[in-house]
Formats: C-alpha cells, sequence, structure tokens
C-alpha cells in the first residue's frame, strides 16, 4: 500500500518543523506548504532548503490565493495544519477558515488534522476570559471541518515539555529557577508533559488510522503525568539542588494578571484551568475519544527525567 502523501500548513513554525520530519521519516511523501513572503525570511526559507534536501516537495501558495490553495491541497491525501495559536508568538488560528474552504472544494483530502496540540477545546466551554479565546476559535475550526465533512482527527497533546517542564512549570522563563519556585496551591494537581518530538510522531501515526477518524487523540504518556511537586522533585534529585518552595493561591495567581499584557493573562488563565483546576486530567477518554500510547506502544516516548538532563 502507498504511503499517504502528506501536506503540512504551517511547516516552519514550533510544531510544523516536527510534523514534516516526523512525515518524512515514516516514509509518507512529505509536501510543504511556502508561501510568497517566505522569501524575505532567511531563517525560514533555509528551513524550508533542508526540508527539500530531505527528500520533501515544496509547494508554492497562498492563504490569500484561493484557487492556489486548493491546486496545492488537492496534491496530498493528508492536510496537517500547524498554525500558531500561541498567543505570545502569533495566535493564526482563525485563519484555517481559508484551508477549511480550500479542502472542502479540492474533496479530496482524506483525513485534515487541525491546528491544536493542547487540551481538547470542547472541555473548555467553562473557560475564564481572555484566554478562553483559544479554546473558542480552535471550536470554531472544528464546527467548520464537521458542517463540511471533512475527515479529520482531532490531536490533544496536553502540555509542550519544553515550554511547561524544565522551567518547573514557571511563567515567563524557560529554564529552571535557582533558588525559588512558585508552587501552584498545593502543587499536587496531576499535569501531562510531553515532548513535542513525540507529539509530532504520534500525530503522523494517526493519519492513516481508521481507530483515529473522526476521533479526538490524547497523548497520555502514562508516565509523564506528574504534579508540579512531582516535576520538582525530579529536578532537584537531577541538580542535587534543594528548591524553596512559594505556595501561590489560586485567587492570589488569578489577580497577578491585572495591568499585564495580553499574552500574559491568556497565559494565567491557562495555568490556572492546569495547575489549580487540572482540566488535563479530570476526565476519562470515552468512545469518541483514543489515546496515542496505547494505539502505538512501540513508540518510545521520552521521560521528563531524560528532557531535563538538557538544562543541567
Amino acid at each position: 500500500m502507498e504511503e499517504s502523501r502528506v501536506l503540512v500548513v504551517g511547516g516552519t513554525g514550533y510544531m510544523g518543523r516536527r510534523i514534516v520530519r516526523a512525515s518524512l521519516a515514516e516514509g509518507h511523501p512529505t509536501l510543504v506548504l511556502i508561501r510568497p513572503e517566505v522569501g524575505l525570511d532567511i531563517d525560514k526559507l533555509q528551513m524550508l532548503l533542508s526540508f527539500k534536501a530531505q527528500g520533501a516537495r515544496l509547494v508554492e501558495a497562498s492563504l490569500d490565493d484561493h484557487a492556489g490553495l486548493v491546486a496545492a491541497v488537492a496534491q496530498a491525501d493528508v492536510v496537517v495544519s500547524a498554525m500558531s495559536g500561541a498567543h505570545n508568538r502569533s495566535h493564526n488560528i482563525h485563519l484555517q477558515h481559508k484551508l477549511v474552504e480550500a479542502i472542502k472544494e479540492a474533496g479530496n483530502v482524506k483525513r485534515f488534522i487541525p491546528s491544536e496540540f493542547g487540551v481538547d477545546p470542547s472541555r473548555m466551554r467553562h473557560a475564564l476570559e481572555p484566554g478562553r479565546v483559544t479554546f473558542d476559535d480552535k471550536m470554531e475550526i472544528r464546527r467548520a471541518i464537521e458542517v463540511a465533512n471533512i475527515p479529520h482527527t482531532y490531536v490533544s497533546a496536553n502540555c509542550f515539555a519544553a515550554y511547561f517542564c524544565p522551567n518547573l512549570c514557571q511563567m515567563r522563563t524557560l529554564v529552571p529557577p535557582k533558588e525559588k519556585v512558585q508552587v501552584y496551591g498545593d502543587g499536587n494537581v496531576k499535569v501531562i508533559f510531553v515532548d513535542e518530538d513525540d507529539i509530532a510522531t504520534y500525530t503522523i501515526k494517526s493519519i492513516d488510522d481508521p481507530r483515529t477518524l473522526n476521533k479526538t487523540m490524547y497523548i497520555r504518556p502514562q508516565e509523564n503525568i506528574l504534579t508540579q511537586n512531582e516535576v520538582i522533585a525530579k529536578w532537584e534529585k537531577l541538580s542535587g539542588k534543594i528548591l524553596e518552595k512559594v505556595h501561590v493561591p489560586a485567587d492570589e495567581f488569578l489577580a497577578s494578571m491585572e495591568g499585564t499584557d495580553l499574552a500574559n493573562q491568556v497565559g494565567v488563565t491557562h495555568y490556572y484551568h492546569f495547575f489549580y483546576e487540572g482540566c488535563l486530567t479530570n476526565f476519562e477518554i470515552g468512545d469518541d475519544g483514543a489515546e496515542a500510547t496505547l494505539l502505538y506502544p512501540k513508540v518510545q516516548y521520552t521521560r521528563m527525567d531524560d528532557y531535563m538532563k538538557m538544562y543541567l
């Protein structure tokens, strides 16, 4: 059986570059959308050329050129979108409406994976402002996909390791604290951390799998379901240094976003749901979902102990 042709949109982004590499590693004919304006960004251009050298095919199209986008989509069996949904970079989730329209018109795509990769937005209808915009936008794209009857898989990958683990879940830094660490509440809420390369691997594994068709695939590596206290303890064991713990009550944490920029406010509300409410682990996966590590047990996912060793 021939491997599905995969078109990656947003292939130079944080997750997109990993999805391109995973697709190539799995032997899929891999196409990467190249937008005309990328010629002004030397880093992105060189990354795209490196993909080409590895066997990917670059397909030029613009999200603002519907006919060109339809032509690009028509060359693929599977479309994976990795457009940024993070407010600390660029929030482009809504641009996927153009992609949905192109997929609908092309009529040949057998699987579309929209840009999600975080918490399941269908479980976040109660989310606090202003952070709920992330979940509302993703649900809007889901509705468009389903109204258009586009075969799909939604990927819920929980917390990206690089953003949440080595920094011991601290905001506004990506490196481990040296002296003291803020602990959210009692620090005993279970959270799920996933290596970004593993997310890409599981995503590509799912694209031809009937078990994930029109479902949400949750990535829940059992050994990476950890409390913040457990993450801190792992780092203290690795580094040999005990940190001062500063416990932050929920109301005080939410009050900390007052007067700050929008990106920080969004981050605070998301952290509240993760580390105080436990929204990543307070539900069971139902018949409308599947769990990646059970579907693909041969994938050797990265444990957070090993992930943090890079930061020593």
